[in-house]
Formats: C-alpha cells, structure tokens, sequence
C-alpha cells in the first residue's frame, strides 16, 4: 500500500471521528435544550400570577405501582426536587393495582418529579393548565389597604374626648370587625402566593394495557362459576313458581276432556 493512500484513509477516519463527535454534542445540546424548555414551559413568566395545576396518567407493571408510589411520595417529603407537600396518597391493591399522589411542589422540581414518576413505565397522557389569579391578587391588596384606612381613621377618632359611650363601642365594634377582615385577606393573600410560587402536580397510576387485559380475562373466569350458579338457581326458582300452574293446567285439562268424552257417548 503506497503513502498517499494510508493518509487518504487516515484522513477520512478522523472526518468521521470529527463528525461523530460533533453528532454527540448536537444531541447533548438537544436535551439540555429540551430540558430547559420542558422547565420554562411550566415556570410563571416574571410579574404573572400563574398558578400551574398539572394531571400525569402513568402506566407501569403491576408490582411496580406501591414501591413507586411510596418513592415520590418519600422524594416530596424529603425535599429532593426541592421544596415540596404531599397533599394525598391513595393507593388501591387487587388484580389490577392503581394509585394516586397529589403534591405541591416548587417548579423546578416539577419536571424531575413526574420523570421520577415514570421511570421505567409509560407517560400516557399530561395535561397541564394554568389558572391566572391577578384580579383576585389585586382584590385582595386593595381590600387589605381600604380596610387599614379605616382602622387608622377609626383610631384617630377613638382619640377623642367628646365621644359619647355609645359610639366608643360602635368605633370598638367595627374595629374588631375590620381587624377580621385584615387578617382574613392575609390568609387570602398568602394561599394566592402559595398557589402561584408552587405548582400542583397530581400523578396517577394504573397498569399497563396487557395487564388489564389479563386481569379482565382471569376477572371473567372467575366469575363464571357464580353466573353459572345464578343461572341455575334463576331455572329452579321458576319451575317452582310454575309447577302449581302447571298441575292445575293439567287437572282442568283433565276434567274438559272428561266432559267431552260423556257428552260423546250420550245418544
């Protein structure tokens, strides 16, 4: 093999290489692109109050469904994916497994969760929506600041002197009742705040399609033999109820064709 051939195809080994390599990286890329559109797609944008509510249908193997519903629910609690309550756990065993969790996480964790979620199984279905509660936010602040004036100009007339017993307790009055409403738009105030810098996530849990498919089958078989039972109990009840029928059927069938035979054989 002459020179100019060994470089010619060292040559076209290190394009390959190259290439491979350059291949490599674009799909790294791709997935830390898609991985920071998958977070940007469930995060707020800056000055909106979003509050993000998403449903995950995720289909595994019947034996993987309690492990894996204790593993997130364990995960929120510990905090791994960030700041995260567990809302409800519901859990339903049998020849067809299924289960629910429902948290309130920080939308970071979001994505790492549901991935979490169905690791080794199948996303079937997501549906994520968004519930916009500016008007409600802005409702509640100016309910807070109109009921603050008041208790501020209510407190500058319970200063007074010449005020009459009767108005010091309406004054006294009212301004109990408005102290109620502050605080009741705090609370209000603060589950917006919470709705909008957390994210509800509910996950359900089912079999796969096979799964199900076998359990019916075995359900039906079992099921069987109390159909067949049913049956034949159904036929004994009704000849009973039908075999007084059918003895007085037979006894006036007897006594007309008596009455026949002697009007017959008179002349």
């Amino acid at each position: 093999m002459t020179a100019p051939r060994v470089w010619t195809r060292v040559v076209i080994v290190l394009a390959l290489l190259l290439a491979l390599a350059a291949c490599a990286k674009n799909g790294e890329r791709a997935q830390e692109a898609g991985a920071v559109a998958a977070d940007a797609a469930v995060a707020s944008p800056e000055g909106a109050f979003l509050a993000y509510e998403h449903d995950v249908q995720v289909q595994l193997e019947a034996a993987q469904i309690a492990p894996r519903i204790q593993q997130v629910a364990q995960a929120c609690q510990n905090a791994k994916f960030g700041e995260c309550a567990v809302l409800q756990v519901d859990q339903r065993s049998g020849e067809q497994p299924s289960g629910e969790v429902k948290v309130r996480i920080a939308p970071k964790g979001v994505e790492s969760l549901i991935g979490l979620a169905g690791e080794g199984g199948t996303l079937q279905a997501r549906n994520t929506r968004a519930e916009d509660l500016a008007q409600q936010v802005a409702d509640t602040a100016l309910t807070k600041a109109r009921l603050e004036k008041e208790h501020a100009r209510l407190l500058s007339y319970q200063d007074r002197g010449d005020l009459k017993i009767e108005d010091l307790m309406a004054i006294t009055t009212r301004l109990s009742e408005i102290e109620a409403g502050v605080e009741q738009a705090n609370k209000d105030a603060a589950q917006q705040r919470r709705r909008i810098d957390t994210q509800l996530v509910t996950l359900h849990f089912d079999t796969t399609s096979g799964q199900r498919s076998r359990s019916e089958i075995g359900e039906a078989l079992s099921e069987s033999g109390s159909i067949l039972s049913t049956s034949v109990a159904f036929l004994i009840r009704a000849a009973a109820a039908l075999l007084p029928v059918g003895v007085v059927a037979l006894v006036m069938a007897w006594i007309v064709r008596a009455l026949i035979r002697r009007r017959r054989r008179k002349p």
